[in-house]
């Protein structure tokens, strides 16, 4: 007698079935429970409505750092695909240092020893304005917090994403970039209309997770008392000593916003291979 699987299942873009996410289904039955209780229970809408102050704080973070870390890691890929050995040392240099440092350490490191160096540098480099009453010193307590923090998650991520933007540039088929040459494509046309297009292809999914990876990161910047989600949570704890209850609604923020960007990310990436296809 022959068994058949009669579980569920759908067509992928490919072909190949898919199973039914029944995963998804079970968080989504776990999260309308949870939102349930929370509109009941006093207590549980009390510590939400604290919580979820610091969601515009960990969004705009995440956006910020993320946004400028992409850049500086295209920068950094292009430049270690230079054709000067020293340019390509020198991002070499940088990428395999800064992926070797916890971002934990990077933070602390951006926000007490870095921020008040470049203060100090400014205010060496603008002394004699200052001296003739143009310009102010610039203090540390100037650069805030939530700037220090945002400039570390750049500098720590830009050395992942520069990696994943030099793996997606030399995806594309060498001959296709010889071709534009031929046809006396500029460097710059040839990266904006053949390598770029074609490299995004191959860049999203490690970079979508990577962007999902620093809205969980940047609850690091709660060390730093940034008011984020993990901050608010931290306080509410402390001075309430429900513990159970903050950190379950903290977890629960956190998966609403991290699942929710995979699924929003995976129908994108879904959409560009049916394109390509």
């Amino acid at each position: 007698m022959t068994l058949h699987d009669t579980s569920p299942r759908r067509t992928g873009p490919n072909g190949k079935s898919e199973d039914f996410p029944w995963w998804l289904v079970t968080i989504i039955l776990i999260g309308i429970a949870l939102a349930v209780v929370i509109a009941l229970n006093g207590i549980y809408a009390q510590v939400f409505s604290t919580v979820a102050k610091g969601i515009g704080i960990t969004v705009s973070v995440t956006l910020a750092a993320f946004t400028l870390a992409a850049l500086l890691g295209l920068a950094l890929a292009l430049v270690g695909m230079a054709d000067n050995i020293v340019l390509r040392q020198v991002a070499r240099f940088y990428i395999e240092v800064v992926r070797g440092i916890p971002i934990i350490v990077l933070l602390f490191y951006i926000a007490f020893v870095g921020t008040p160096g470049l203060v100090a540098l400014y205010n060496w480099l603008t002394l004699p304005l200052v001296t003739n009453g143009w310009l102010e010193p610039l203090m540390v307590r100037d650069v805030s917090l939530t700037w220090r923090a945002i400039i570390a998650l750049t500098i720590g991520y830009a050395a992942f994403i520069a990696e994943i933007f030099r793996a997606g540039i030399q995806a594309v088929p060498e001959g296709q970039i010889e071709a534009a040459k031929a046809l006396g494509f500029s460097r710059y046309r040839r990266f904006r209309l053949i390598i770029l297009p074609q490299a995004i292809r191959t860049i999203f999914p490690p970079l979508s997770n990577d962007f999902v990876s620093m809205v969980k990161d940047s609850s690091l910047v709660s060390v730093l008392g940034v008011t984020d989600i993990t901050q608010m949570g931290k306080v509410y704890a402390a001075g309430s000593f429900r513990f159970f209850e903050t950190y379950s609604i903290v977890a629960y923020i956190y998966l609403i916003l991290t699942i929710g960007l995979s699924l929003m990310l995976r129908r994108i990436e879904k959409a560009m291979r049916s394109k390509r296809g």
